[in-house]
């Protein structure tokens, strides 16, 4: 299936960039999130004039996402857990705690744009990222702390 990109889509290109992808992808994810249109000759044209006002608009989002990433590096979160040794969890602190976390801080954070390579399962500072936009991640610290008895 062949598309016209109206914004930036990770892995796969930058607007106005014409993809061939699977029709799954395509007409389940692509054209119904209105992040592309099918490539005609018609829907060029109107890319064409409309490809100014798009690319603002994505500037417009990328400054946002690096002004909301400076101000989540900044932020350092702290959570207090049961331990078996003083060290070791005896649970985990994984993405959907964090989500929570950083939304009781003041910042909406979808659990699927925290990224952690494996859950948090000791005591200590811990580093996350946040994926704010394709191409902005942040890293913001995490104080996790035993539970005094």
């Amino acid at each position: 299936m062949q598309l016209i990109l109206l914004e930036r889509v990770e892995g796969l290109g930058n607007v106005g960039d014409e993809v061939n992808v699977r029709a799954g992808y395509g007409r389940n994810f692509l054209l119904p999130k209105g992040k592309a249109t099918e490539a005609t000759t018609g829907n060029r044209r109107i890319f064409e004039r409309r490809r100014a006002q798009l690319e603002l608009k994505q500037a417009e989002v990328l400054a946002q996402a690096k002004e909301a990433a400076v101000k989540l590096s900044g932020l350092s979160l702290e959570v207090v857990r049961a331990t078996s040794d003083g060290k070791h969890l005896y649970g985990s602190v994984g993405s959907a705690e964090l989500a929570t976390l950083l939304a009781e801080n003041g910042y909406t954070v979808e659990r699927r744009h925290i990224l952690l390579d494996q859950p948090i399962k000791e005591v200590g500072t811990q580093v996350f990222r946040v994926r704010l936009h394709p191409d902005v991640t942040a890293d913001v610290s995490i104080q996790v702390a035993a539970e005094q008895h």
